[in-house]
């Protein structure tokens, strides 16, 4: 973990209300896993917290995250110029560790929650990928040509007007008898990180599955607990600093 100021390399708008920021690091800072993130100052001094993203891509010293835009902070990153400097911390958290024994892996993403997957799939060649993503309609859907690298690609979207009218979840146990699956990996709002856990225990799925969990964050190095999430033996968990990937059987959802 390093904190460093980075250069913005390129802002693009890449889907409705999302964007993709790559900045140059003066420096290289090792490995990056899927599944970790970075705390990325806005640029503001009158915002003090940085903001958390998974790392999307990791090239050289050129890193890239993507983001919705929702508040004051991402409106700020939204418009930052090439050239511009910002603090960053990275890498941080957990990313996915996938077993070299698992050779045929599930993904299943929902909304912003697939921008963590993509470096998993794109950073393990050897494997073979089923994928299931899920967006509210096709004005959100990004990121298709990295998941396009998959051995197949389920894409739907809430109200039908991308791929079938479905969910990432519902999409993935309807194909279950066609798809083998060594290790199931999904990030999502909790909303589907619950059904898919609920899916899995009332079908009797007994694949390992990993998840990244979407929790509001202040320091990201688990010192301030905003993002404390139960764990299934009633204990806490920093998901920021234990997490952000969690075995599914491991946490509350």
């Amino acid at each position: 973990m390093k904190e460093l100021i980075a250069t913005v390399k390129q802002v693009e708008n890449i889907a409705e209300n999302v964007w993709a920021l790559t900045v140059t690091l003066p420096e290289s800072v090792g490995e990056i896993k899927g599944g970790q993130f970075l705390n990325i100052s806005t640029g503001d001094g009158s915002r003090l917290l940085k903001r958390p993203f998974g790392i999307v891509k990791a090239e050289g010293n050129d890193v890239t995250v993507c983001f919705q835009v929702k508040g004051e902070g991402t409106v700020a990153l939204s418009q930052a110029k090439a050239g511009d400097k910002l603090a960053v911390l990275l890498p941080l958290g957990n990313g996915f560790i996938i077993p070299e024994s698992a050779k045929n892996i599930v993904v299943i993403g929902g909304g912003v929650g697939i921008f963590p997957l993509v470096p998993v799939i794109c950073g393990n060649k050897d494997k073979k990928f089923y994928s299931y993503i899920g967006f509210r309609n096709k004005n959100c859907a990004c990121l298709l040509d990295e998941f396009g690298k998959s051995e197949k690609l389920t894409v739907v979207t809430d109200d039908g007007s991308l791929g079938k009218k479905n969910n990432a979840v519902n999409a993935y146990f309807e194909d279950i008898d066609n798809v083998p699956a060594d290790l199931i990996i999904a990030c999502g709002p909790p909303v589907m990180l619950r059904a898919l856990k609920q899916k899995m225990e009332e079908k009797g799925v007994k694949t390992p599955c990993l998840v990244s969990l979407e929790e509001r964050m202040g320091c990201g190095i688990g010192a301030c607990l905003v993002c404390v999430c139960k764990k299934s033996d009633g204990s806490n968990a920093r998901v920021c600093k234990d997490g952000p990937v969690f075995d599914i059987n491991e946490v509350q959802l």
